[in-house]
């Protein structure tokens, strides 16, 4: 935890530090899934996609699953290894390219299954997503299967299933529990489980929190075996925030401390702009060294360098009064925020750095003006 103060002088602002020591850990407990049950577990990189983690993360995980075209390429590019394509929805023009770089592709509808189905190549393998219907998420915003949801082919919807679909795929959960894929895996089965039979592979799709502290690991080993056991089936996992989780911070630098009935803290980072969830979702980051208002001697709100008037990171306390050129490390920022960072306001992106296992810091990637101007 006190590796990054260590070298926090050596770090430019605003800055991403993935700390390579933490990833490592991570993956090492989701190799460990693999070997228990025999699942492949693939990188989400809608939810990661730190290019200079790859060599390490593809030492562990199975390959990449991709949202279309261009995290396709990425993939076949960067990462190797399998790569499962799935879309709400296909652009032609893009179909023949997405071909050459995916070995599933997954189609989200019958219509979809009906259009492109035949252009698979025979090497490819077909799969479709449907929808169990059971609502376990945090908020709407990020419920797969909510009322209404887009996302899979719900059973009063199900026609008989082609012989070209070799597998399913769903997705129900946003940073859950082995507890929740249960409820998950009874509905599932109790709607697709005569289509399962003769299937080749079931994704369970993404949400799965193994990396957090307190996740039944032994619970997901056994349901992931159980399954596959049951329907002779392979079993695949997308997994973006377990393979991120806590495994860097953000760091920002005090520009101003503006009075206003509290002391705001004006930093050069963005809530918005750069920790999109905090807004979105909502919830709490956690800031090295804080605490909530009133529990230590300085309070201060932390505002972003935006003309949002909601660009706020949060209210916290301090044990030491900050002032004017302080750093301030934001935990747990690597994941959803790297690929969802904007240039809004023409704020400058962070940079992006790795802290290596042996405690050497480098700046893997930095963004300038014309990182900005090729974005509008």
């Amino acid at each position: 935890m006190n590796k990054i103060k260590k070298i926090i002088e050596q770090i430019p602002t605003p800055c991403y530090v993935l700390e390579e020591e933490l990833l490592e850990r991570n993956l090492k407990l989701l190799d460990f899934v693999q070997e228990q049950t025999g699942a492949k577990i693939l990188l989400a990189l809608k939810g990661f996609a730190f290019i200079a983690s790859f060599d390490l993360v593809s030492k562990y995980l199975h390959g990449c699953c991709a949202s279309g075209l261009y995290e396709a390429r990425l993939a076949s590019e960067e990462f190797g290894g399998e790569i499962h394509t799935y879309s709400p929805a296909f652009k032609d023009e893009e179909f023949e390219e997405i071909l050459r770089y995916s070995n599933h592709i997954i189609f989200n509808s019958f219509n979809q299954l009906l259009l492109f189905g035949r252009r698979v190549k025979q090497e490819g393998s077909i799969g479709l997503r449907v929808n169990p219907e059971v609502s376990v998420a945090p908020v709407e915003l990020y419920n797969p299967c909510g009322l209404f949801s887009r996302f899979g082919v719900t059973m009063a919807e199900f026609e008989e299933l082609p012989p070209c679909v070799e597998g399913f795929h769903f997705h129900a959960l946003c940073e859950e529990s082995a507890e929740s894929l249960e409820l998950v895996l009874n509905a599932f089965e109790e709607k697709f489980a005569k289509y399962i039979y003769g299937l080749k592979w079931v994704n369970f799709g993404g949400g799965h929190h193994i990396t957090k502290e307190g996740y039944d690991v032994d619970k997901l080993i056994n349901l992931i075996t159980a399954f596959g056991q049951k329907y002779d089936v392979e079993v695949y996992l997308e997994l973006g925030e377990a393979v991120g989780w806590q495994t860097g911070v953000l760091v920002t630098e005090v520009l101003d401390i503006v009075k206003n009935e509290m002391d705001i803290l004006v930093v050069d980072t963005s809530a918005e702009a750069h920790m999109p969830d905090t807004i979105a979702m909502p919830y709490r980051a956690d800031i090295r060294g804080s605490g909530k208002i009133g529990e230590k001697k300085y309070g201060y709100r932390i505002a972003g360098n935006s003309c949002l008037a909601g660009d706020i990171v949060g209210d916290y306390s301090f044990g030491q009064k900050i002032v004017i050129g302080d750093k301030i490390i934001i935990e747990d920022q690597i994941h959803y925020s790297i690929v969802k960072n904007t240039t809004f306001n023409g704020i400058k992106l962070p940079s992006l750095g790795i802290l290596r296992k042996n405690g050497d810091f480098e700046v893997v990637k930095s963004f300038d003006y014309l990182s900005y101007k090729s974005r509008n």
